[in-house]
């Protein structure tokens, strides 16, 4: 009689292990938001949008507000007075996936714009945003992300079936 017999001790625990990592990906999406976390914060220096665009320079008015306001001149897109988006954004990554974005305020008027007195008046009657404001995406992923993202995941798989810890 003829026969075969394999052993598969070795392929079986990283096949098991690989199993454990997609039970629990906490480890692939916090990596994951630790790369969305730098890329997004990039786009601040390039002033781009994920899909490639340039952002929209600041209006004349908004650079001869912000010089008569005493601000100088700031005249990088999505940098202002005060607290900067670029700084404040945060995220969180669990089992179940990653966030990342901003509590600011005025983090989503400056991802979608905002048309001139979008958001009524002040007290003074006057409209707010004071003008309209374009919209500069800088949330989401770029097709370099998604690349990034997969090889993310799968240096994990391999690291898995590689028997890393």
């Amino acid at each position: 009689m003829f026969g075969v017999q394999f052993n598969a001790g070795g392929t079986q625990t990283a096949i098991r292990d690989a199993l454990a990592l997609m039970r629990d990906m906490t480890p692939i999406f916090q990596d994951v938001m630790g790369y969305m976390l730098q890329a997004t914060r990039e786009r601040f220096v390039t002033g781009t949008a994920p899909d490639g665009t340039k952002w929209a320079a600041k209006s004349q008015t908004t650079l001869d507000r912000y010089k008569r306001l005493g601000y100088g001149n700031l005249n990088r897109v999505l940098i202002g007075p005060g607290r900067r988006l670029s700084r404040e954004i945060v995220g969180q990554a669990n089992s179940q996936g990653a966030v990342i974005g901003s509590a600011l305020i005025y983090s989503r008027v400056m991802q979608d714009g905002a048309e001139k007195g979008a958001f009524g008046t002040n007290a003074r009657g006057r409209p707010i945003p004071w003008g309209r404001i374009p919209a500069r995406t800088w949330l989401g992923i770029s097709r370099d992300d998604e690349t990034a993202i997969i090889d993310i995941v799968d240096g994990h798989l391999e690291q898995r079936l590689d028997g890393a810890p």
